[in-house]
């Protein structure tokens, strides 16, 4: 479950073991499984569907071998569960813990040298370091399964235990697609850097301070800015999300050079008029040079 391999050397792998039968099934179904080694997976089949069969079943045994790796401290646990479920901020992943900054960060600390997560900071230019400060940095998972287990199995584990998973069903329903839409984000930061081939990226994550976010942040070798959004729901993605990207670069005085935006269902026909050098639009499908 501890992997030196990159998200994309993941992704690539679980994709030539299951052969998904398209991009959006083996994105899912990846957020879910991804960086642990399974039998085969029938990618076709509802995501619920194959947690009952490989996941819950096997509970105890999946518990103990994430415990081996996490210490088992119940600390741990709650502030994995909270970065799992969270926006992944450090002070988000202590409120939903109920732990102070101080507990928090030496457990964080610890969990950092099990290799289990990291922490990048925000791509926003400070100018001070007590404007470095008050911005929280982020923390992600280095395994998508893992994230997974604590954001939907570990928080209630006594019913899944005792054999009842109504309530893991109704919280991964709820939850499915702003779970899965990190990853998606993952994904398409290392489609953007495979693409842009002449002018190569430098530099690239999410921004965030206390009054706006990006989902991406880019820059290439000749120091053009690439500012983006990354949408996974089932509905095509209208103009409106465009004027907002830009509202929000505006916001956080970035001069972008570029604006990217992702979608899981693609645009509508208004939104797609408006494509040019400056204004990229990419579905779902659009990542296929990923695993080509």
């Amino acid at each position: 479950m501890i992997t030196n391999k990159t998200l994309l050397e993941q992704f690539q792998e679980f994709y030539k073991q299951n052969n998904p039968k398209n991009l959006e099934d083996g994105i899912e179904k990846f957020a879910i499984f991804g960086g642990v080694e399974w039998d085969k997976i029938d990618t076709s089949k509802d995501s619920f569907e194959l947690i009952e069969k490989l996941i819950l079943p096997d509970f105890r045994y999946i518990r103990d071998d994430v415990t081996d790796v996490t210490t088992g401290m119940p600390l741990h646990h709650s502030i994995l569960s909270g970065i799992a479920m969270g926006d992944g901020q450090t002070h988000t992943a202590y409120k939903r813990a109920n732990v102070t900054k101080e507990v928090g960060d030496k457990a964080i600390e610890e969990l950092l040298e099990t290799k289990i997560i990291r922490i990048e900071k925000s791509k926003r230019v400070f100018t001070s370091w007590s404007e470095q400060e008050s911005i929280s940095n982020k923390l992600y998972f280095n395994t998508p399964f893992l994230r997974f287990w604590f954001a939907f199995i570990s928080p209630i584990f006594k019913g899944v235990r005792d054999g009842d998973f109504k309530e893991v069903k109704e919280r991964f329903q709820n939850h499915k697609d702003r779970f899965i839409e990190l990853i998606f984000t993952q994904l398409c930061f290392e489609y953007l850097k495979l693409t842009f081939v002449d002018d190569k990226i430098v530099e690239i994550g999410e921004y965030w301070d206390n009054d706006t976010k990006l989902d991406i942040f880019a820059k290439t070798k000749t120091g053009k800015v690439i500012v983006g959004s990354t949408k996974y729901i089932n509905s095509k993605i209208k103009k409106n999300e465009l004027t907002k990207l830009q509202e929000s670069a505006k916001k956080a005085n970035i001069d972008a050079d570029i604006f990217v935006i992702f979608a899981k269902k693609g645009f509508s026909s208004e939104l797609k008029s408006l494509k040019s050098d400056s204004v990229k639009l990419f579905s779902a499908k659009s990542l296929k040079p990923l695993i080509s």
